[in-house]
């Protein structure tokens, strides 16, 4: 039994750089428009928790809406998407 031996020749190389920041895990990609909660960029619909929504994702809020609100969780416009309604109090008399 005769064995050949081929050599091609290859170079590897690596460098190493120290670690000097703190470990990261899989960076998340969240909708710029949100602040509070990270929503999605492209993803499926998103309704406020607790809502008329029928998702098939639910953010609890309040949040800060300081662009397009693509979701619709801000339906009064005011900067605030799921926030806690109000009680109206109406005065007698």
């Amino acid at each position: 039994m005769k064995c050949n031996r081929i050599n091609f020749g290859v170079l590897l190389v690596v460098t190493v750089t120290p670690f000097t920041g703190s470990p990261v895990s899989a960076e998340k990609s969240c909708h710029p428009s949100y602040i509070g909660a990270c929503l999605p960029p492209n993803g499926p619909d998103v309704d406020c928790a607790g809502g008329s929504g029928n998702g098939p994702m639910y953010v609890n809020g309040p949040i800060k809406v300081v662009g397009p609100d693509p979701y619709g969780l801000d339906r009064d416009g005011d900067g605030k998407a799921c926030e806690k309604k109000r009680k109206s109090v109406r005065k007698q008399g």
